[in-house]
């Protein structure tokens, strides 16, 4: 048996596990029983006292958090927020952790990556009534709400987002006016410029493809974008090996040696983009968290960050991002606290703030039109792209209890031998549609 074979066997089991106790809670329970685990249907309370707030990014997020706890509690004298910060590596067992043994908090950060896992062991609060009655309603990106949505595994939604980040083409503008280039801003003028920019005499490349750790999202979102697929399903069957995504793979595959560096093969996000911020490659694709990495390596006029390219009729596909939120646990002894509280930390000045000090793209659309958003021109182009009524968004399966697997142990290995040429774009997206049919279909035989 392989290791992610008893990986993913291992999290289903430790899934199951939960979920049976979680029943188990709610069968038993008998009144408030103070556990504040997945089985307390909690209460309303007072809408005064105090709550406790987990910041799943501790250590990094920790002094915005509590700017805006600070903010917070001088507009709500009445209410105290505790805080507590968890580094991310820990946040899903510290979660799960609560949920079979209790104390969970009030409210928490749960990004899209764990929300299904969370929200499959019943411990958190459905938010679509509170949403459609808050002053929030309509000022949150829909695009953003439909991942936070699906992410979950259906219709509902457990997580109001806060933030986003994006797929960013970052290009070296010095480079593309020398060789008179366009902004490559569709695919074909990304191809031109791959080609055009790549000197290999001279150790000069047009682009730096991701091989390493991480490497299959960045993939999937040149495939859809490419092929302008726009469901991940068809059905209960993954589109991903559809022929015009299998079309797509190969011309994007095929530029790795001939436009890029063969180092390319083993980079991972960091050795990627050192390579980039240190050399002459004129394109690299990431996120807009490099940011700060290039405008100290090249100086701010020597790149630009655009979103990943449209096709050449400017429909833009990507697939979805993770994106970051606050969550209500069902258990909260004070329900009506800290849904003010995650109304407040989302609000346009505070969802701004906190979006300026993280870089990322802001939930709320009144913070997406602030001042700091039109200066940081990548972050501005990237809300316009995730707003924007062209834009359509690819649902990744994050709610697949098997996703990160798959996504990761599974077929990174497999990605690196297509790179080099022993196994087809056909052949790895065929094994990549078996796997994620397969998770499918699990997943529907529990819900």
């Amino acid at each position: 048996m392989t290791s992610s074979i008893r990986i993913r066997r291992s999290r289903r089991a430790a899934l199951a596990v939960a979920l049976g106790s979680v029943l188990a809670l709610t069968a038993t329970a008998c009144g408030d029983d103070g556990s504040n685990s997945a089985g307390d249907k909690g209460n309303e309370g007072s809408g005064k006292g105090t709550i406790t707030f987990w910041d799943t990014n501790g250590g990094v997020r920790t002094d915005i958090w509590k700017q805006i706890i600070a903010d917070f509690e001088h507009a709500n004298p009445d209410i105290e927020v505790k805080y507590v910060g968890i580094p991310a590596a820990g946040a899903q067992s510290k979660y799960d952790t609560a949920i079979q043994g209790g104390g969970l908090p009030d409210v928490g950060g749960v990004g899209t990556a764990m929300l299904a896992e969370v929200a499959v062991q019943g411990a958190l609060e459905p938010l679509d009534g509170r949403l459609r009655k808050s002053p929030l309603n309509g000022k949150l990106s829909r695009n953003l709400v439909a991942v936070s949505k699906a992410a979950g595994g259906g219709d509902t939604l457990y997580q109001v987002p806060t933030s986003a980040n994006n797929g960013t083409l970052w290009y070296r503008t010095d480079l593309f006016e020398k060789a008179g280039l366009a902004a490559p801003t569709t695919w074909s003028k990304f191809y031109e410029a791959a080609d055009k920019l790549t000197d290999k005499g001279r150790n000069r490349f047009g682009f730096t493809i991701r091989g390493g750790e991480g490497a299959i999202a960045p993939a999937l979102d040149a495939v859809y974008g490419q092929s302008g697929i726009t469901s991940f399903w068809n059905g209960d069957k993954t589109t991903v090996n559809d022929p015009k995504n299998v079309a797509a793979l190969e011309k994007y595959v095929a530029l790795y040696k001939k436009d890029t560096p063969s180092a390319d093969v083993n980079n991972d996000f960091t050795k990627m983009v050192a390579q980039w911020d240190s050399g002459t490659i004129g394109m690299l694709s990431h996120n807009l968290g490099s940011y700060q990495d290039h405008l100290k390596a090249l100086g701010k006029d020597r790149f630009r960050g655009v979103p990943n390219p449209t096709r050449d009729d400017g429909t833009r596909v990507q697939v979805s991002n993770p994106v970051d939120g606050l969550s209500l646990f069902k258990s909260s002894k004070n329900k009506a606290a800290a849904w003010k509280f995650i109304e407040f930390a989302v609000s346009a000045e505070e969802n701004s703030k906190f979006n300026e000090s993280a870089g990322q793209v802001p939930a709320n659309t009144e913070a997406a039109r602030d001042a700091w958003i039109r200066r940081a021109e990548p972050t501005r182009l990237a809300a316009e792209a995730l707003n924007g009524g062209r834009t359509k968004i690819v649902q990744l399966p994050y709610y697949l209890p098997d996703w990160n697997t798959i996504s990761k142990a599974d077929n990174e290995p497999n990605f690196q031998k297509l790179l080099l040429g022993k196994m087809s774009a056909e052949e790895f997206l065929d094994v990549l549609a078996e796997q994620l049919n397969k998770a499918q279909a699990d997943w529907k035989k529990n819900h």
